[in-house]
């Protein structure tokens, strides 16, 4: 995708997670003791994946799945545990040979193909499904909305993804993170109500055949993010 915004995002986000943040990254997606706030957000995000696992079919024998921005792997592992042939990308070369690293030895009936890039690149292929898990987080919405589309085009059944939600809670903390010396800071966060996303998908005659499906928010602590669901017909 060739929007300015969207490619000078990627790039801070490659930066900080591939440099700046990989070992607090493989420290947060382990079982290694993390500080109280660390672990609310460990749990919030153990919550958010098994909720955005549950809205894809139970058997996923002959599924073939794109796990967009896939960390460490604790999705893809569970995707392909359930059958699902699964191809596990991310931004960062640092946390994907990491997900190598803890990649089980046996994944019964499914694969999963790690790859470090960017998510949209269309050499990826097809998809039966795609699982955004707090990967388009750092993105305004009419960025969101247009890399869902260019998914879109590629995906036959579902797109399930999150986004920061916009409440008083998300607004104080993103202002509170900006007290922090700049070297230090991660790539704010871009919250969004669930219908600016709804409108623009609207818009977007990319998506003129598909719908919004499930919603869920999801807070404790410090992690806060809404699943969402959007499907064709």
């Amino acid at each position: 995708m060739n929007n300015p915004t969207y490619t000078s995002r990627r790039g801070e986000l490659e930066k900080y997670f591939d440099r700046t943040a990989a070992q607090a990254w493989a420290r947060l997606t382990s079982n290694a003791p993390v500080g109280r706030v660390r672990a609310t957000v460990r749990a919030g995000r153990d919550r958010m994946r098994g909720t955005l696992l549950s809205w894809l079919p139970q058997d996923l024998r002959g599924r073939r799945i794109l796990d967009a921005g896939c960390g460490t792997g604790a999705l893809a592992v569970e995707a392909a545990r359930r059958g699902a042939d699964v191809v596990a990308i991310d931004l960062s070369p640092t946390l994907v040979g990491l997900a190598r690293e803890r990649l089980p030895e046996s994944l019964g009936l499914g694969s999963i193909d790690f790859r470090s890039g960017d998510m949209l690149d269309p050499m990826l292929g097809e998809f039966d499904h795609v699982v955004a898990m707090d990967s388009l987080i750092h993105y305004r919405a009419h960025d969101i909305v247009a890399a869902l589309a260019r998914l879109a085009a590629r995906t036959s059944h579902s797109i399930v993804f999150t986004a920061a939600p916009r409440t008083p809670a998300t607004m104080l903390m993103l202002g509170a993170g900006r007290l922090f010396p700049r070297g230090d800071r991660s790539p704010a966060i871009e919250p969004v109500a669930p219908e600016t996303l709804q409108a623009l998908m609207e818009e977007t005659p990319a998506l003129a055949h598909w719908q919004t499906g499930r919603f869920e928010l999801i807070t404790g602590g410090f992690y806060k993010s809404q699943a969402i669901e959007w499907k064709r017909p």
